[in-house]
């Protein structure tokens, strides 16, 4: 297994971290891989990793949902329902800062939102690395799905929007600053990611779902997220929380925590817990997931 190390925080230039976590990659290997986090900023990530030619061979699972088109089982079943219902919600977001206009989806996986969206008025495009999950796109969506930013050659949209795609990249910078270039004068930015401060991550710890090492490079917070964005003159404008993905990733991380333990107890668990995370950021706004609208400082 090739493995990188960070050796420079991508947020603030420092190289001294301290350990955060161990934590266990339950969708393909069974490893354990480390997780620290900055002295400096408190940004934390998966340290060591493996590199971007060998982190493709962690996808390749039956459980590694988000690249299928069909459910397989109770726990993908759920996760298949709440998107359902997350599709209209998020584009109903969407109208909040654009009625209709042209939306790129970074990371669109099988083409769902694209084609949610594309049904509600919105010219759209999206970007993809798996190539099974740019197959069944087309076949979903009807538009042709480009492998890589570069491939959209300079287009500039009204909306870019990345669901739970952040945490996976490994040039976090680079990728910032084409998106940001990406977006038309006064164009919108929302980037999605889980929270680990919120009070599930607490509660599961190592177990914690969200945590999808090594999958999930980057591990944000409020604060880390914030200083990320500001480092690239991005604004944020609003946090808004993913309420679903609490109750979805507290299930998860039950199944993870309590192996050989009857599966309909762990998702009741599971489901009083994703119940009480939400109820406890009703306050501090740390729900599980969390969604940041920025645009780009004038």
């Amino acid at each position: 297994m090739a493995l990188e190390k960070v050796s420079i925080c991508p947020i603030c230039d420092a190289t001294e971290f301290a350990p955060f976590l161990v934590c266990k990659d339950h969708t393909t290997c069974q490893e354990s891989f480390e997780i620290q986090n900055c002295i400096t900023c408190g940004f934390t990530f998966t340290n060591p990793r493996p590199d971007n030619l060998t982190i493709g061979k962690y996808y390749v699972s039956a459980s590694y949902i988000s690249h299928n088109a069909k459910p397989n089982g109770l726990l993908d079943f759920v996760y298949f329902l709440a998107r359902r219902f997350t599709l209209q919600w998020k584009k109903k977001l969407l109208s909040r800062y654009n009625n209709t206009g042209s939306l790129l989806d970074y990371g669109c996986g099988t083409g769902e939102f694209l084609n949610a969206c594309n049904k509600g008025g919105w010219v759209c495009n999206g970007v993809e690395p798996s190539e099974q999950a740019r197959t069944i796109a087309l076949q979903t969506t009807g538009i042709a799905v480009s492998e890589k930013l570069e491939d959209l050659e300079n287009k500039k949209f009204d909306v870019v929007t990345l669901w739970h795609v952040l945490e996976h990249v490994h040039e976090l910078n680079k990728l910032i600053s084409q998106l940001k270039d990406s977006l038309k004068v006064n164009g919108t930015l929302l980037i999605a990611v889980p929270n680990y401060e919120s009070f599930d991550a607490k509660s599961y710890q190592q177990y914690w779902a969200g945590y999808d090492v090594p999958r999930h490079l980057w591990h944000f917070s409020k604060k880390t997220m914030t200083l990320l964005l500001k480092k690239h003159d991005m604004v944020v404008t609003a946090i808004l929380p993913m309420k679903l993905d609490a109750v979805y990733v507290s299930i998860l991380s039950e199944g993870y925590q309590s192996t050989g333990e009857p599966k309909l107890n762990g998702a009741l668990r599971g489901l009083y817990n994703g119940l009480k995370s939400n109820v406890k950021a009703k306050n501090s706004n740390n729900y599980s997931s969390l969604i940041y609208v920025c645009t780009a400082k004038v």
